[in-house]
């Protein structure tokens, strides 16, 4: 058959996925995968949920698609009312797209338009940090801070500071508690702001938890805390990135919600849509709304397809299944087998570093020693093998390289559905201790 793809690799063909059943994706010639990763931590109720294809059906027939330069919809205003119901504190507005990146690229524009609109037109530099992920068009990618992500790229992007990620299990000091320490990076933040001046300084980004380019790293108790404290301070905006562990990915709807902290704007994407349809969502605390009706009255900004009432209507689904089942509270609970799991399987291999994250969002990260913290020689490209590996055995992971610097390390994220059961846990801990073994031997 003639393949005009234009996909994510020249080389190499992928099978062609014609099925799902629950936590499972079936090719054409009818092996089935475990979905460990939920793809890219996209599909957390599985890939045949009825509620949400009914819901689907049901919107496809009343209506499609309306402009949104004319039009809202009962699906659109829906979701953003449940959405802003479950929020943080002062969250009120919200702005629906179609993904993760495109919700950063508004929250970036929407920072710069709100200082324009309350007269500090001079702030326009935004802080993020290092081994952070924001997303894959150019401004998103340029707040985003993998060396690997941005190198080619670098002479299209805007200037963006980066700081420390908060780090434990490389950077926490010899002799330091882990509140000195996440108080510590968290400082950097302000010396950066004073480094480019406070008054130019609009906005921080930070993934409460960090997905794809560190492998599910939280920030310690009391960072985030600190963080909030200092955009204060300083008048700036804090935007948390939780596009891969929002949606309930660590037992939370709202993964800040664990670290006690409310931000001024949050971007929400993969979870959201479960998979069913492509959707995103920037929510914005009422004064920067109110600040632009007050001012231009028009946000200078948008996508054809926001708003899409097809994916509306599939998020709202979502939400109601995540509700009507407290699938927040078996989160944590399988989130706490799999960390099990994993810890009895792995948590005295002699290639094993780390095992962390929160809820079903974890990462396993890989050292040659144990002792040193020593990495892998990149050019042997062990994520790439274990993600080969554990392919070939029918096990669907995410492995990456670069989790330290953008270049050396390797890290298995694994973020399967919600509901995803014991059995299923075992199966995935299994072919994953299998293909790493594997891997490392080759």
């Amino acid at each position: 058959m003639a393949n005009h793809i234009f996909g994510r690799a020249t080389k190499g063909e992928l099978p062609a996925a014609v099925a799902g059943d629950g936590c499972y994706l079936i090719d054409a010639q009818g092996k089935r995968y475990l979905d460990g990763s939920g793809g890219a931590a996209v599909s957390c109720l599985g890939h045949s949920n009825a509620r949400v294809r009914a819901a689907l059906h049901a919107q496809l027939d009343r209506l499609a698609f309306a402009h949104t330069g004319f039009f809202t919809s009962e699906a659109a205003e829906t979701l953003a009312d449940r959405l802003v119901a479950a929020a943080p504190d002062g969250i009120d507005r919200v702005y629906l797209v179609s993904g993760g990146s495109e919700a950063v690229e508004a929250a970036l524009k929407l920072a710069r338009q709100y200082f324009m609109e309350t007269g500090q037109s001079q702030r326009h530099h935004v802080i993020a940090r290092r081994q952070s992920y924001h997303g894959n068009t150019l401004g998103a990618l340029a707040a985003g801070g993998n060396a690997w992500r941005r190198q080619q790229f670098a002479p299209l992007l805007v200037e963006t500071s980066h700081i420390a990620p908060c780090y434990e299990y490389r950077d926490r000091a010899e002799g330091e508690n882990m509140e000195a320490y996440g108080l510590r990076v968290a400082e950097e933040l302000d010396a950066e702001i004073q480094r480019l001046g406070p008054k130019t300084v609009m906005a921080f980004v930070a993934e409460p938890v960090v997905g794809a380019t560190a492998g599910a790293v939280p920030a310690v108790n009391g960072y985030f805390k600190r963080i909030r404290e200092i955009c204060d301070r300083h008048g700036i905006l804090l935007i948390l990135d939780e596009v891969m562990c929002g949606m309930g990915r660590t037992g939370y709807l709202f993964a800040c919600e664990e670290d006690d902290v409310a931000p001024d704007m949050i971007t929400i994407a993969k979870g959201l849509g479960a998979g069913y349809q492509p959707i995103g969502a920037l929510l914005v605390q009422g004064r920067i709304y109110e600040a632009v009706a007050a001012g231009s009255g028009f946000f200078q900004h948008g996508h054809t397809y926001m708003g899409h009432a097809m994916a509306a209507a599939a998020a709202n689904a979502v939400l109601s299944e995540i509700e009507e089942h407290d699938l927040l509270t078996r989160v944590r609970a399988q989130g706490a087998k799999l960390d099990s799991a994993l810890r009895d399987a792995l948590g005295q291999h002699a290639h094993v570093g780390d095992i962390r994250g929160r809820g079903l969002f974890r990462g396993v990260e890989l050292v040659a020693d144990r002792e040193t913290k020593a990495v892998f020689d990149p050019a042997r490209k062990l994520y790439a093998r274990i993600k080969a590996e554990a392919f070939a055995d029918g096990l669907i992971c995410y492995p990456m390289g670069g989790t330290i610097d953008g270049v050396h390390g390797d890290h298995i994220l694994l973020a399967p559905p919600f509901i995803i059961s014991d059995a299923e846990i075992d199966e995935l801990v299994g072919k994953l201790a299998g293909a790493i073994d594997r891997a490392i031997a080759a």
